[in-house]
């Protein structure tokens, strides 16, 4: 395995170990064990810069093995999750990391998925994975170091149920392979191995937090190592420099290339072209990128397995078009069912032959990963799922070309489904919009991409050796670019409009861009921005290498809704003021996604006059982020209640940064506060400044406030209770906490309600003590 392993990687006939191109990956590491969902799709995110502070991977489960037992790492498709896998096996198998490990267990859960559902001891099934093992009795995994690696979390069809499972202690007991797994990983059996899983964003959540030690989430590549990487795999520095280039001009290029497989995929293409030094125009989309990839691999088998090579792109295609056409196919019907493994039998289904495919067609084992066999079945997958997207998207355009839509009926509305063979492009893409703007964690989205960067003539004619004809449309183009910039649709999240824009980039539209820097010039400001312009501008705020100091929704000339496509662009500003926005649920998701955004500059947020009723807890839920680093949040009027603010105070006890708090106007009541003061009193919180101003108080909330003021753990400096019915009780108490020598308070504002008796006492207690009385 490690002989294979040190071989990994190939280029046409040459060979690049992994040791030799293996390049670190910025990999970050949490102790809090919080896990997040989120989409992983074209991220927008900007790349992690190559100083950020990060883990070692050899170093995952810390300096010293004992603390951590388990840990997730998390990454997105393509992002090198396997590869470090394969990297720590290979430093392991040649003896040169991690001596003290006597047994190593990799177990890809896409395998495991393959076993046959009947009872098993752990002993049975680590020999049956790894036959190897058959001279070892099962006390040999007492008193030796052990670690077990699942690999691809998000692959996984068994049922994780960790509650109700079966206990299982014993390496010689048998039960179900779910059962044993979640032993495993739950500490209940072999307590002393150690467990690594890995897994997409999304799957994440599979294991519950209790069992997991550590979590560490791979970026991938930040400028220092894409260059290292083109270096180790390029050589010659004129197209080292020329690569690098080449790829920082066209953003999103340089956004995909945070991700390892895109690099891979870029020098793939972009050495041979330059290379031959051809006077064709060089990619610059993700559409041409691929098509040319695809054109590339294809020689690949034809000089593979043919022994000759084509030079025409035409001709190329034509030979091997059958096979891309079956390939395309298996694609889109995997992928609109949301699969991205499938099996012998779905490739059948498809026509393609599985021998031929995997022994004969160097296209497939070149575009399509094999498994190796396991059992009676075979795995199968893309190299990467963007391939998957790739190739559905061609199939989609080739149907419509060919008239063919009754394949296409699933994407269409049962309407126009009736209909399909009339149906025009400019409404099939409509409805592909629609889908795609509908999936919450955009699984269509570079599906979108490549579907909208196929129907420029320039594409149609890299790939003309599959398509029965190129179609020149000038009229229907302009139709489908109208569509993609109204964007009228209705309750779509903000941050789902986004990806419209790189539907525009791939049709290399950039109007929307030239107008947007042209508003951003201007100093009247003076014309309204649709709603394609704020989301296009949210994209390009959030994008940008520079953190805006300020984001004030209420400065662009847009409508209530443009100002709300606007919100995602807090992901890079460091201030940010939504009042009086009318603000959505969907709008508090893309806050909370930028609260627990790694690397967020946001600092102060301001989100009066909204109605936040039903989204404090998922508002809450951002503040709870380890990422999250806010000091001040104004929520002024939004209906915050007594209730509410149960999630306030877990947020308060579980924040370390917020230092202001602004509820002014907002229905807490004594209820409410009670249980914001049990946090305040306690040592996780460093709240600074605190306004409740109108908040229905009355003296049994200064009560509260008292025993925050007495207590040594307390911060809070300056305080605000004007416009509650305190009393001179409410007053007389306070007073109490005032006295305290620990009470740091230092300003004390608007006791308008308090009675003459007390507030002549309290302006006397303030005259021995340097705390203000406003």
């Amino acid at each position: 395995y490690a002989s294979f392993l040190s071989k990994f990687g190939t280029y046409k006939k040459e060979k690049f170990p992994l040791n030799a191109i293996f390049t670190n990956l910025i990999i970050t590491g949490e102790s809090n064990k919080k896990l997040s969902s989120v989409h992983e799709v074209l991220a927008t995110e900007k790349s992690q810069s190559s100083d950020e502070t990060g883990i070692k991977f050899s170093e995952i489960f810390g300096d010293s093995k004992g603390e951590i037992r388990t840990v997730l790492t998390k990454g997105e498709a393509g992002i090198g999750k396997t590869v470090l896998v394969q990297k720590f096996i290979l430093d392991w198998a040649e003896r040169n990391a991690h001596e003290d490990v006597m047994f190593l267990f990799v177990l890809p859960f896409r395998k495991l998925n393959l076993i046959e559902d009947q009872l098993w001891s752990l002993h049975e099934l680590l020999v049956h994975l790894h036959p190897s093992l058959k001279g070892c009795r099962s006390s040999d995994y007492f008193d030796k170091t052990i670690l077990f690696i699942f690999d691809g979390l998000e692959e996984c069809k068994i049922t994780m149920d960790f509650r109700h499972a079966s206990v299982v202690s014993d390496v010689d007991t048998k039960s179900t392979v779910d059962a044993l797994i979640i032993n495993l990983i739950s500490g209940m059996l072999l307590p002393s191995a150690f467990v690594w899983i890995t897994s997409r964003p999304a799957a994440a959540n599979l294991i519950p937090s209790k069992y997991i030690d550590r979590m560490v989430e791979i970026q991938g590549f930040g400028d220092q190592q894409k260059e290292e990487y083109f270096r180790k795999r390029v050589g010659q520095e004129d197209q080292l420099d020329r690569i690098i280039s080449h790829i920082k001009a066209a953003r999103s290029l340089q956004i995909m290339c945070r991700i390892p497989v895109f690099c891979w995929i870029s020098v793939t293409v972009l050495q041979p072209w330059l290379t031959q030094e051809s006077e064709k125009e060089i990619p610059t989309t993700l559409t041409e990128m691929y098509s040319h990839f695809l054109l590339v691999q294809t020689n690949t088998k034809n000089e593979k397995f043919d022994d000759r090579q084509e030079n025409d792109g035409k001709k190329l295609l034509e030979c091997n078009r059958k096979m891309i056409l079956k390939l395309a196919e298996l694609a889109f019907n995997q992928l609109v069912m949301g699969n991205v493994t499938f099996c012998e039998e779905d490739l059948e289904k498809c026509g393609i032959d599985v021998t031929e495919a995997t022994v004969n067609s160097g296209l497939c084992t070149e575009i399509l990963k094999m498994e190796s066999k396991f059992y009676q079945r075979k795995f199968y997958c893309f190299v990467h799922l963007s391939f998957q997207e790739f190739f559905a998207a061609l199939y989609v355009f080739y149907c419509y070309l060919c008239k063919n839509m009754d394949r296409l009926k699933i994407l269409l509305p049962k309407t126009s489904a009736k209909v399909s063979g009339n149906i025009s492009l400019e409404e099939i893409m409509k409805c592909v919009v629609d889908q795609a703007l509908e999936s919450k964690n955009g699984r269509l989205d570079l599906f979108l991409c490549f579907l909208h960067g196929i129907l420029l003539e320039s594409s149609q004619r890299l790939l003309q050796g599959i398509l029965p004809h190129i179609q020149s449309n000038s009229e229907s183009i302009k139709k489908i670019i109208q569509n993609l910039k109204r964007g009228q649709k209705k309750h779509i999240n903000p941050e789902r409009w986004i990806n419209l824009s790189h539907c525009l980039i791939e049709m290399k539209d950039n109007s929307i861009q030239q107008e947007i820097q042209s508003y951003l010039k201007s100093k009247t400001k003076s014309k309204r921005l649709s709603l394609a312009h704020c989301s296009a501008m949210a994209n390009m705020f959030q994008a940008s290498e520079k953190v805006m100091d300020e984001l004030d929704l209420k400065k662009y000339n847009t409508s209530e809704e443009g100002r709300r496509r606007l919100i995602p662009a807090v992901r890079n500003c460091r201030k940010a003021i939504l009042a009086d926005c009318n603000l959505t649920n969907q709008s508090c998701e893309n806050i909370t996604s930028a609260l627990q955004s790694r690397n967020s500059p946001l600092r102060e947020i301001d989100l009066s006059n909204n109605d936040l009723q039903h989204s404090m807890n998922l508002l809450c839920h951002g503040l709870r982020s380890s990422h999250c680093e806010l000091e001040i949040i104004r929520l002024t009027s939004c209906m915050v209640t007594g209730e509410s603010c149960r999630y306030l105070a877990n947020a308060l006890k579980e924040n370390s940064t917020l230092r202001e708090l602004d509820l002014s106007c907002n229905d807490l009541q004594d209820k409410g506060m009670k249980k914001i003061c049990s946090v305040l009193k306690s040592s996780h919180s460093n709240l600074e400044v605190l306004r409740l101003s109108d908040c229905k108080l009355t003296e049994q909330s200064c009560k509260d406030i008292a025993s925050v003021l007495q207590n040594a753990n307390s911060y809070l400096k300056d305080l605000d209770l004007g416009d509650n019915d305190l009393k001179d009780l409410g007053v007389e108490l306070l007073s109490v906490g005032l006295k305290s020598s620990n009470c740091s308070l230092e300003i004390l504002r608007q006791l308008d309600l308090c009675y003459n008796y007390a507030f002549q006492e309290l302006k006397q207690l303030f005259s021995h003590q340097t705390c203000k009385l406003k």
